[in-house]
């Protein structure tokens, strides 16, 4: 792995850790070894009403999965143009488990299944990115 995906995934780290609120937290403070990124791309990313329906059914499921270590829900940040930065999401959500084995369970989880059932009208994309912890 070059050396500079080792930072981004060090600095991905400190701020998932540092940018989680306790109420957003209700499951584990310790980082996880598997971390699950995933992006969606709403059909109508200016529709507040779908936008209050995905962070109702989110905030459901991030509260009540038994696998999330810890979470970070976001948007895109307001860092300015730059080649290198993807900024045409509507939301991200970076999820951490114990272990891989941890974040195959989730997968399977039912609140996890309802989320994605609630919610799967709303997007135009999704794209997902999984890595494992190899600094431990």
């Amino acid at each position: 792995m070059p050396p500079f995906m080792k930072k981004i995934i060090i600095l991905i780290s400190i701020v998932l850790v540092a940018s989680c609120s306790e109420k957003e937290r209700s499951v584990s403070t310790e980082q996880g070894n598997f971390a699950h990124s995933v992006y969606f791309w709403f059909n109508n990313p200016d529709n507040m009403v779908e936008r209050d329906v995905f962070e109702a059914s989110l905030s459901n499921f991030l509260d009540n999965s038994k696998y999330i270590q810890t979470s970070h829900v976001g948007v895109p940040a307001t860092t300015g143009h730059r080649d290198v930065v993807d900024a045409s999401y509507t939301y991200s959500l970076l999820l951490t488990f114990k272990d891989k084995d941890a974040q195959d369970k989730y997968q399977y989880e039912a609140v996890h299944k309802q989320f994605i059932e609630e919610t799967k009208h709303l997007w135009s994309k999704i794209v997902i990115y999984d890595s494992e912890n190899i600094l431990q």
